[in-house]
């Protein structure tokens, strides 16, 4: 493919974007993009320094031998706010997911909630953590010793409970979840009877 630097600099935006938080190396964007080591270098210094004008809010940064995008430290009281404002309280679909299957099957890694979701799960657990909804308890045994992850006191106040024991049984979900969906045939039928 002969793309101009133009359009490999948007690409490589697109492939780190994507990547979030873990990244791509040398190694990755030479396979996906197909183009050989030095281009890849000479896009990302490219990048790197278009970054790094006052008027852009993000930089493009080496960290442990991936590239990934940062918020410039500058910025960090500004985060932090956002981060504490009432605004931010409410929980993403991601994350109430997340949180649900953390709740009822802790502890529990963040691969077996990726299988359970069909998506990764990285942001959510961090978000989680962050509020404090979630932590760590403990290491699985076996080859790499994944994070167990568990709720909190926060969590059971966060939801007016006073232990795990309370939250209502997967049946019973299961079964309102069937008699909503029996509600809505119910209801789409006889509009299509009209």
């Amino acid at each position: 493919m002969s793309l101009g630097i133009i359009e490999w600099k948007s690409i490589l935006e697109g492939l780190l974007f994507a990547a979030g938080d873990e990244g791509l190396s040398i190694k990755q964007l030479t396979s996906v993009l197909e183009i050989d080591e030095a281009t890849v270098l000479s896009i990302i210094e490219d990048l790197k320094e278009e970054y790094q004008k006052k008027e852009r809010g993000i930089d493009l940064v080496e960290v442990a031998g991936v590239y990934q995008f940062t918020t410039k430290k500058e910025h960090a009281p500004y985060l932090k706010r956002l981060m504490e404002t009432p605004m931010n309280q409410s929980l993403s679909q991601a994350a109430l997911e997340t949180l649900a299957i953390i709740a009822y099957k802790q502890p529990i890694t963040r691969i077996e909630i990726e299988e359970i979701r069909g998506v990764k799960s990285e942001r959510p657990i961090r978000t989680l953590l962050a509020k404090g909804l979630i932590q760590e308890v403990g290491r699985e045994e076996g080859v790499g010793r994944a994070i167990l992850y568990g709720t909190t006191k926060e969590f059971l106040e966060y939801f007016g409970l006073k232990t795990i024991e309370e939250l209502p049984s997967l049946t019973e979900i299961e079964n309102e979840e069937h008699f909503i969906q029996e509600e809505a045939d119910l209801f789409f039928e006889k509009l299509n009877n009209l």
